[in-house]
């Protein structure tokens, strides 16, 4: 058994060795955008419209999702899951939805931080981080006035639905 333990203890040590490299060597910077400020919390009318747009996109391709729509403070304001969408979606959806608000960017761009490794891997150690593609925040006169995230099929057509969600108030 000690030769076991041994053996496992180096597995280890091998496995995460590119990890620990990975995160210590530095990515080329890009001088980001500066993202929107918050806005006034999105009204029902507002999110109604939103989630109206956002489930005829769903249902015009028949993807079963769960769509959640957060205010600027990231607090739920509506959810709808579509029938037979599978259970998770809808937990998915809001965190998309929230993390979309509060970092106050799609979630797309966390996804990509995330599978370009090195310091991107820290999102995974951060509780309540979505970093999947599908959640975006919606902005109103230049401001955020909450979020979309959508959860049942790939993360490129969840974001397809939400951005015919947010199209609605264009």
């Amino acid at each position: 058994m000690h030769h076991f333990a041994r053996g496992a203890a180096c597995a280890i040590a091998v496995c995460l060795f590119p990890v620990a490299y990975a995160q210590t060597t530095a990515a080329p910077t890009v001088a980001p955008s500066s993202p929107p400020s918050y806005g006034a919390p999105i009204t029902l009318e507002q999110a109604r419209k939103v989630m109206d747009a956002a489930e005829a996109e769903a249902r015009k391709n028949n993807w079963n999702v769960a769509i959640a729509i957060v205010d600027s403070g990231a607090q739920l304001v509506m959810l709808h899951k579509l029938d037979d969408t599978q259970h998770a979606s809808i937990d998915i959806a809001h965190g998309k939805a929230t993390s979309a608000v509060n970092y106050r960017r799609p979630t797309k761009s966390l996804e990509d931080a995330v599978a370009g490794g090195g310091a991107g891997l820290r999102l995974l150690a951060i509780r309540g981080t979505y970093p999947l593609e599908g959640g975006t925040p919606i902005v109103v006169a230049g401001k955020i006035v909450g979020g979309i995230g959508v959860s049942g099929v790939t993360s490129a057509q969840d974001a397809q639905v939400g951005r015919a969600g947010m199209d609605a108030l264009k």
